[in-house]
């Protein structure tokens, strides 16, 4: 009995000591945050009592929910059983982007590399082999189709939010020095800070702010997730989606976001969109509130009036439970049922908006 006693007394100081030092880190992350950058945050209304949130609170998850997530078993197919047909590409591929074209290269996962109205952005570019710390995370199923040093030049790169499959360390090192912007939600510039990229290149956004890069009005919508890259520092970043307005056309790029009602806000204010890239993959029962399954997807294309959708967000990591390729097939009934137009390039393809074909490639790596 006094063994028992000793072990349940050992195990809740350890728990206690876990708590004040998760807290005592947590308050001096929040502290930094706020003092070097925050009094926009501060501002905020979605910043409350010290974190960000959604306008939909996400559910609330018990010790129940944590034990079923991590003993619970994938589906057959959570990895191709055979490489993946991946188009090469280097600098010689691309040429100065003119006003009158509209291509994009899908680059895998929610990478994508897009040349619109005379400027070249790239939206949550991730090279790195694994997504998480150090040598954690799941690892990739094909290889980059660029290489970051072969990267064309850069007028923007846009963060949707912090965590390791959307915003990569190593490519922000990368391009530091190169002369672009950064376009982030808010808190996400001072994690660009400490990583070495000047402040002024820095532009930071709460939803529905609005800026400018030449002609292009650029404007951070809302999206319906969270944020963080360790257990001390969940909430205290911001999240988007981004919409981006030229003059003859109109994009919008989602993020990760569960389905929520902003969405034909989105579309009132800023659509009908010629082209939409909306994540499709890792959606599970677990967490319905911050991945939508691809028929949730289908209908936000609908309510913020997209045309054109590009399905993103699969493909490249395995970051659920269910097969590899199962979203795309889920996609593809789902857009058929509702009159969708979908465009599913291969990784690494140069699609231009003006010539473009579908191809349902994953059938021929089943």
């Amino acid at each position: 009995m006094v063994t028992i006693f000793k072990f349940k007394k050992m195990i809740w100081t350890i728990v206690i000591l876990f708590a004040i030092v998760v807290s005592v880190f947590g308050y001096r992350y929040y502290l930094h945050l706020t003092l070097t950058s925050g009094k926009k945050i501060l501002a905020s209304p979605n910043f409350v009592s010290g974190k960000f949130v959604n306008g939909v609170p996400n559910k609330k998850y018990t010790i129940k929910d944590i034990v079923g997530m991590v003993f619970k078993s994938g589906q057959k197919d959570q990895k191709p059983p055979k490489p993946l047909p991946v188009g090469k590409l280097d600098k010689k591929t691309f040429q100065n982007p003119t006003m009158e074209n509209l291509q994009f290269v899908w680059l895998g996962h929610s990478s994508v590399l897009l040349e619109f109205e005379g400027k070249r952005f790239l939206f949550d570019p991730v090279f790195s082999q694994r997504v998480g710390p150090m040598f954690l995370g799941p690892k990739r199923f094909h290889p980059v189709p660029i290489e970051m040093g072969n990267l064309p030049g850069l007028d923007a790169v846009f963060i949707s939010h912090d965590h390791y499959d959307h915003l990569d360390k190593n490519v922000i090192l990368n391009l530091a020095n190169k002369s672009l912007s950064f376009c982030v939600p808010l808190g996400v510039g001072k994690r660009l800070q400490k990583w070495g990229v000047d402040k002024s290149k820095i532009l930071e956004f709460d939803w529905w702010d609005e800026m400018r890069i030449g002609d292009i009005k650029i404007a951070s919508t809302p999206a319906r997730h969270y944020s963080g890259r360790n257990l001390l520092d969940k909430d205290f970043t911001f999240w988007c989606s981004w919409s981006l307005i030229g003059r003859a056309y109109r994009i919008f790029f989602s993020g990760d976001t569960g389905t929520f009602p902003g969405f034909a806000e989105i579309g009132d204010r800023y659509g009908p969109f010629d082209l939409t890239f909306i994540k499709i993959g890792a959606y599970d029962d677990y967490w319905p509130d911050i991945q939508m399954t691809p028929e949730e997807a289908v209908a936000a294309q609908a309510e913020i009036h997209g045309k054109l959708f590009v399905p993103v967000h699969w493909g490249t990591f395995d970051l659920g439970y269910h097969s590899w390729y199962e979203p795309a097939e889920r996609l593809v009934e789902a857009a058929v049922a509702a009159k969708i137009e979908i465009i599913t390039p291969r990784i690494g393809e140069i699609v231009k908006l003006s010539d473009h074909q579908n191809s349902f490639w994953w059938r021929g790596v089943k």
